[in-house]
């Protein structure tokens, strides 16, 4: 009986050893698969960063051409004050000698 159960120690104690060499392999498995995700999480996480960044960047380029573009018309808005500030004046010269004139021909009439 007890050669029987010293045979089955050894082969319970090999099953036993077989168990842990699979369950080893298994953690260097898993540990394998973590160190491989945070690889991917990190790869991941930059690939973000440069396309935030990059959209950042177009989204600075489009406000920049607004910019531009609204210079341009401020510019073009001040030319177009001038240009009707110049033809006010013009008016406002005619629209005198308009009134010296009919003054003058008042005078005229009257006499």
């Amino acid at each position: 009986q007890l050669h029987l159960t010293m045979s089955e120690k050894n082969e319970l104690t090999k099953s036993l050893e077989r168990v842990q060499k699979k369950f080893q392999a298994k953690e260097g498995e898993i540990s394998e698969y973590k160190d491989r995700l945070l690889q991917a999480e990190k790869e991941h996480q930059e690939a973000n960063q440069k396309v935030n960044q990059k959209i950042n960047e177009v989204e600075i380029e489009v406000c920049h051409e607004k910019i531009s573009s609204l210079e341009h018309f401020i510019s073009s808005q001040k030319l177009e004050i001038e240009h009707l500030k110049s033809n006010k004046e013009q008016l406002n010269n005619s629209l005198k000698e308009a009134n010296e004139a009919v003054g003058e021909l008042l005078k005229t009439k009257v006499r």
